[in-house]
């Protein structure tokens, strides 16, 4: 199946819901009656989800929504910090009808549903946090450093501007996300990626995002009080958390902590997706039982 027409069926459950703040697009699969909330990382887009979302569409109403300043989502000049991202997703789950969701968070975006579970834990049926990265707050005198983390980290190589589309392509095809070049794959960089006015080529997370969501986590821990909800943490075989240090906040502050490792890197969901989705139902039915 050509990539293109993978990426008409999956924007054929989009929709956008007008919140107070911007107009967030989302994609829904109202298949069950559970609700669960899936959270993108940072310079990624809700069809990142389609398979996890696919596959447990029986059993759980899913919305994964385009965060702000991502995919498809407005993209105001500022406010990309916590509680901003926290406002729109209670907003959604309002919207919606929801009182409370299981919540799925991947990277950065785990780190804001931490942060939101200790806010609001009645929010939260369960807690999923996906490879988490920056859960603590960044050194301040790391700041100077953030131009060269603007370069080298692969969720961020994609911002462009690229000359042309194909140039923008053979990016995408050297990053870890994107191995093995699936046709899902090539959706997901087909959604991700738009022609700007000037002609270029980039990605339609946008810079000024980037730029407050970096100075948030210098300022913001994510793991400073116990939470009490049941928690999943994912551990990838080629994650970012390999070490006893990177997961003791995790085993600190997580009270139903439960851990699991999966095949694959940091975006596993997408390099393996059938043992990665298989993990979340299996942790998810429990919750639901």
């Amino acid at each position: 199946m050509a990539a293109s027409t993978v990426l008409d069926q999956i924007n054929a459950h989009r929709k956008t819901v007008s919140l107070p703040e911007l107009d967030c697009s989302v994609l829904s699969w109202p298949g069950g009656q559970e609700p669960a909330l899936l959270l993108h990382g940072m310079a990624d887009h809700a069809m990142v989800w389609a398979s996890l979302a696919e596959a447990l569409q029986p059993h759980y109403h899913i919305l994964a929504p385009d965060l702000r300043g991502h995919g498809r989502s407005s993209k105001p000049l500022t406010g990309y910090f916590c509680q901003n991202i926290i406002a729109d997703l209670e907003a959604l789950m309002d919207r919606t009808g929801w009182t409370s969701a299981h919540v799925i968070s991947h990277s950065w975006s785990a780190k804001i549903a931490a942060v939101w579970a200790k806010q609001h834990p009645d929010r939260f049926r369960s807690l999923v946090l996906i490879d988490p990265f920056f859960i603590n707050q960044i050194p301040v005198w790391l700041k100077p450093t953030f131009p060269i983390l603007y370069q080298v980290l692969p969720f961020l190589k994609m911002l462009g501007p690229f000359a042309n589309f194909e140039q923008a392509q053979h990016q995408a095809k050297q990053l870890k996300q994107y191995r093995g070049w699936s046709e899902w794959q090539q959706a997901i960089f087909l959604e991700s990626i738009e022609q700007k006015p000037s002609g270029a080529w980039g990605s339609k997370f946008v810079v000024q995002a980037r730029d407050e969501i970096f100075m948030d986590v210098m300022r913001v821990a994510g793991l400073t009080a116990p939470i009490e909800i049941p928690t999943l943490f994912v551990q990838p075989q080629q994650g970012l958390n390999r070490t006893a240090w990177q997961l003791k906040p995790y085993r600190t502050y997580l009270r139903q902590l439960q851990m699991t490792q999966v095949p694959g890197n940091h975006w596993c969901f997408m390099v393996e997706p059938a043992a990665f989705n298989q993990a979340i139902a299996t942790f998810l039915k429990a919750q639901s039982t």
